[in-house]
């Protein structure tokens, strides 16, 4: 016995032709008030017909009542007949109570067009209708589930280029920098930093692919199927609606029984899912499934695509793995479970089909919607989940054997704490991190994943204490200079890398390559900080979050080490001013810096006693700037005029940038008197103002500039103005 041939479905033919296929239905569904439309103008006629036969039936009474004696008796018949009538009559008599009855029947047939067809298809209509737009805003959150899967690798693959950029720039300046201990830390640091960023990605590509797999082979065909039934269903209910107006019809005119009997076995015949064939069979259309997304290397930091295994990232990924693994467990049964409820549903819709149970179809599928619903959101958690789990464990296995996770809880600290891991404070109602119940490790929010699995269980207060000391030992340790770490990491091999443009990090730089000040500044670019020279104690490892204002309010030298001298500069070009605030400076005039420039082309400087703004390119501060004799010379000038000869006479400057006002500088007031612990740090008397450059980004400090150079204060002791 040859095997009966599978119906095709939406789902395995037209892959991701959802669009189209709603449209369709949409025109199927909008079809029916056209039907409905039909049978109420029917209805009305039947009612207009039926009253046009009432009305003749009772005229032709009354003519009848009027001559039924004069047709059965005559004129003056010698004795009365009363109430008989003649055969005629009689007879004339049933013909006009039979067109009465058919004019009745009329009446009801319209009557029930109106109650069992029209009203009905109505009522439907707007169902099926709810019920399409409910496919359709799904299908459209299935599409932004995965425009939002796609758009959160790029932001994944952004921030990995992001890290590999700050590798490069802290690998430069480890090879620059007095304080090389300090500098290959904080590069060794950015290094785990970056791979780490790289297994994240890694892991978002797959677990991408994976969902863009689901939606164009279950999503999306599952939605088609759904459409295509409801589809069927609407043709399934036209069709009853259709059989039930043909009856009304075949009932009333018995005379054309034989037609509508025909016309009920023609309705019989259409089949739901002929309609559907047919628009397969024209809407086939070639499919190909987008390529799997792949790794990509930064264009900074040419790597390949294999995950990194190395200590610091297996602590990562060890973590990673733990999270994904306690979720997977939960999330499969919860699968399972509504897997379960969406089958039962299914299996009640079928049987209300069938007629076996008597409930209301539209509201058991509108269930079955949000069951299904439900499923697909658990399961995209379950899916992430084990793509999580398979890709680190096909990289390093189950690194989470014999771990000891520590138990750690979210933490608002109001109190200067240390993060064990990488020593930095963590303080302020904005600076949130971690700490374990069971052993009282902190760390930051930003540390939680690089944190080893190492947790020694519940320990006593005073246990806790001691840990705390150790952990912090130990940190200090690994960042103090001459270390065994530190010494480790001025062993690794030195990367090279010629200059490039993309190198460039100061302003100055910029404008001797282009020669026009006329371009902006790159918005990550802030004034460079003066080297601080080394010290014993790591320069400015030991103050990583600010002091509370207590510690300092009451000294009294608190600017007795004082500010930073007062930056000078030369003008290369005569300069006349042309609008409000600008100055008018000869060639070769010596002024001081005021406010340096702040993207906009110009700088505020003093002459004598004047003060005003004149363009950034006609004035040179380089010369005010002290260039350490261990650093090699820039091979960048920060001069526009460097090469220019001294007996060209008077010189016309460059062009002038506009002055914009959509960069304005913010200044701050100290609070209380502050006094400089290092070379980075400025010194402050309460209400003195600075120009604010960078505010705190959490750890306690803020960047301002005074006289011209930038360096550290601490953010609690200064107030915006």
């Amino acid at each position: 016995m040859a095997e009966v041939e599978a119906t095709p479905t939406f789902g395995a033919e037209l892959k991701d032709g959802f669009k189209g296929a709603n449209g369709w239905v949409g025109h199927g569904i909008s079809w029916l008030e056209d039907i409905q439309q039909f049978y109420r103008e029917r209805a009305v006629i039947e009612k207009d017909y039926s009253a046009k036969l009432a009305a003749l039936a009772k005229k032709y009474f009354d003519k009848k009542n009027k001559k039924t004696s004069q047709l059965s008796v005559g004129d003056s018949p010698s004795m009365t007949p009363g109430s008989l009538e003649s055969a005629s009559v009689t007879t004339w008599a049933n013909q006009l109570t039979t067109l009465e009855a058919r004019a009745a029947e009329h009446d009801a047939y319209a009557g029930h067009l109106i109650s069992q067809v029209a009203e009905p298809l109505k009522y439907y209509g707007s169902r099926f209708e709810e019920l399409r737009k409910r496919h359709s805003d799904y299908a459209d959150h299935l599409t932004s589930e995965r425009d939002a899967s796609y758009e959160h690798l790029h932001k994944i693959k952004t921030k990995y280029d992001a890290t590999c950029q700050e590798l490069e720039t802290r690998r430069k300046k480890s090879e620059s920098s007095y304080d090389k201990a300090k500098a290959q830390n904080a590069y060794q640091q950015q290094m785990i930093e970056m791979n780490n960023a790289k297994n994240t990605y890694l892991i978002t590509i797959n677990v991408t692919n994976k969902q863009k797999e689901l939606y164009y082979h279950d999503y999306i065909p599952e939605v088609m199927d759904s459409i295509q039934d409801l589809n069927e269903f609407r043709i399934i209910k036209l069709n009853g609606l259709w059989t039930v107006a043909s009856q009304l019809e075949e009932g009333l005119m018995k005379q054309s029984a034989q037609m509508m009997q025909g016309l009920t076995q023609q309705i019989a015949r259409n089949q739901p899912h002929l309609d559907s064939m047919m628009y397969m069979r024209h809407n086939l259309g070639g499919f190909q499934e987008p390529v799997n997304n792949t790794f990509e290397a930064s264009p900074l930091w040419h790597d390949d695509n294999l995950m990194v295994v190395d200590e610091p990232a297996k602590v990562y990924l060890r973590n990673v793995l733990g999270k994904s693994k306690s979720q997977l467990g939960e999330l499969r049964r919860e699968v399972d479970r509504k897997r379960r409820d969406v089958e039962s549903v299914k299996n009640l819709k079928q049987r209300v089909r069938n007629g076996t149970e008597k409930k209301d179809e539209v509201e058991v599928v509108t269930q079955l919607f949000a069951l299904q619903e439900d499923l697909h959101s658990v399961n995209r958690k379950r899916i992430t989940a084990e793509v999580e789990t398979t890709t680190i464990t096909a990289a390093v296995g189950d690194v989470t054997l014999g771990a000891n996770n520590h138990n750690f809880k979210g933490q608002t600290f109001k109190i200067p704490t240390n993060c064990d891991l990488c020593g930095e404070r963590i303080w302020g109602l904005s600076a949130k991190g971690f700490d374990c119940r069971d052993c009282g490790y902190t760390c930051h929010s930003k540390c939680e994943m690089k944190v080893p699995a190492d947790c020694p269980g519940e320990q006593s207060k005073e246990d806790k204490k001691k840990l705390k000391a150790e952990r912090q030992a130990a940190t200090n340790k690994l960042l103090t200079p001459g270390s065994a770490a530190s010494t480790h990491t001025t062993e690794l091999p030195d990367l090279s890398r010629s200059n490039t443009m993309t190198s460039l990090s100061s302003r100055s730089a910029r404008r001797s390559f282009s020669g026009s000040a006329l371009e902006a500044p790159a918005e990550d670019e802030q004034p460079r900080k003066p080297s601080p020279s080394p010290t014993p104690t790591g320069g400015r490892r030991n103050r990583m979050v600010a002091p509370p204002p207590a510690a300092n309010a009451s000294d009294p030298a608190g600017h007795a080490n004082g500010g930073s001298a007062e930056k000078k500069g030369k003008m290369l070009y005569p300069f006349e001013a042309n609008g409000d605030g600008e100055l008018t400076v000869q060639e070769g005039r010596e002024v001081v810096l005021v406010e340096p420039d702040d993207g906009s082309g110009w700088v505020k400087i003093r002459a004598g006693y004047k003060e005003g703004i004149v363009p950034t390119t006609y004035v040179d501060f380089s010369s005010a700037i002290p260039t350490p004799q261990a650093r090699p010379s820039s091979t960048y000038s920060n001069s526009t005029t460097s090469s220019v000869a001294p007996s060209m006479g008077k010189k016309k400057g460059p062009a002038v940038a506009p002055k914009r006002g959509a960069k304005k500088l913010k200044y701050v007031e100290a609070l209380y008197d502050y006094t400089a612990q290092t070379d980075t740090e400025h010194s402050m008397t309460e209400g003195e103002r600075f120009v604010l450059v960078k505010e705190d980004p959490g750890d306690g400090w803020a960047e301002v500039e005074k006289a011209g150079v930038t360096a550290s204060v601490p953010a609690s002791y200064v107030q915006p103005v």
